[in-house]
């Protein structure tokens, strides 16, 4: 056993879960990076967000951080907060997952509330004018984590990890939201000589890509109308976008629970879903690899709750059987591509 003298020193070294292998041997993989503390792989950004402002002189000891969040990127200021004597507030709103603003209070953050806006979205463009108004008051750090390199900085161990265990990845799938995680890894995996290509997944109603606004239920992934995409957000590293609404993310969520036992947040299953759908389009033999941005845990009265998903209209139980297709189909072409290495075999010794 391995003892630690903080809880931050276990940040890393999450394992991978094979998902699902087709009968071209291209197989899809999990890596588990909700695994990490505070259950969310947002903490190694967190981490390296505050490693770069004790450097350069932005966050002195005893000082103050203030930033808006989701929950999960506050949920890792404030373990680092806490463990190196700062004090944190998270600009939130009722948005966000309960279970996240508890964990906040619970690890010592102070909560202020912004107004959800008139459709019920995300008010994260609130949240953002609030922060950075209380920072400039209260003459605090604030780490502004879409436009802040130490995020994308803070992947750069993830990528590290990842040609360790694998070797090469061919295709990375994550949800998008500050960009930091995906092109962060990304960045990382091809500098050190990889050609991996990214898949970027954000839900339906977010504007990153473009596409039309309008509600959507996946917290912590996309930007919502009139919210300016951050620096972190690096499009010459991305490959492939592809929308996924509540219905299909959350339906990935609930079956990859139903069939593992591990649960996974709404944009790590939407993430799921886009790369089990597309599986077949990569050449045989592939490595892909979903970053799992955050436990279900955190979900468990939202993604994981019917009444939750009725009341918002997107509990589609014809998205779970098509997913339930999706992992039959492949299994079946494993089955089958073994029969078919065996029958020559055996036609021999006949």
């Amino acid at each position: 056993m391995t003892i630690v003298q903080r809880a931050s020193d276990l940040i890393g070294d999450t394992p991978l879960l094979e998902l699902a292998r087709t009968g071209t041997g291209t197989r899809l993989l999990l890596k588990l990076d909700q695994l990490n503390p505070t259950g969310s792989c947002k903490v190694r950004m967190a981490r390296q967000m505050i490693i770069e402002a004790e450097r350069d002189g932005r966050l002195r000891p005893g000082g103050h951080i203030v930033e808006p969040t989701s929950g999960n990127t506050g949920c890792g200021l404030a373990l680092f907060a806490l463990e190196r004597g700062y004090r944190f507030t998270a600009v939130v709103d009722q948005h966000a997952a309960r279970e996240k603003l508890r964990m906040l209070s619970a690890m010592g953050a102070e909560l202020v509330f912004a107004e959800c806006s008139a459709d019920g979205g995300p008010s994260s463009v609130q949240r953002r004018e609030i922060a950075a108004r209380l920072a400039r008051e209260l003459g605090a750090f604030h780490p502004d984590q879409h436009n802040n390199d130490g995020n994308s900085n803070g992947y750069h161990g993830l990528a590290a990890e990842l040609r360790r265990q694998l070797g090469s990845v061919d295709v990375l799938v994550a949800a998008i939201g500050t960009g930091g995680s995906l092109c962060g890894t990304v960045r990382g995996l091809r500098a050190a000589g990889a050609r991996t290509r990214s898949v970027a997944v954000e839900p339906v109603g977010s504007i990153i890509f473009g596409g039309p606004p309008g509600v959507y239920h996946q917290t912590g992934a996309g930007s919502p109308a009139g919210f300016p995409i951050g620096t972190n957000v690096d499009y010459s590293l991305v490959d492939d976008a592809h929308r996924v609404s509540d219905r299909d993310a959350f339906a990935g969520a609930r079956v990859v629970a139903r069939r593992t036992g591990l649960l996974v947040g709404g944009t790590t299953g939407g993430a799921i879903h886009v790369a089990l759908r597309r599986l077949y389009a990569y050449p045989a033999g592939s490595t892909v690899v979903v970053l799992c941005n955050d436990t279900g845990e955190k979900y468990l009265d939202s993604v994981y709750d019917d009444d939750w998903l009725r009341a918002r209209g997107v509990l589609d139980e014809l998205a779970h059987r098509r997913v339930e297709r999706w992992f039959t189909t492949y299994a079946v072409s494993v089955r089958v591509a073994e029969r078919d290495a065996f029958a020559p075999a055996l036609a021999v010794s006949a």
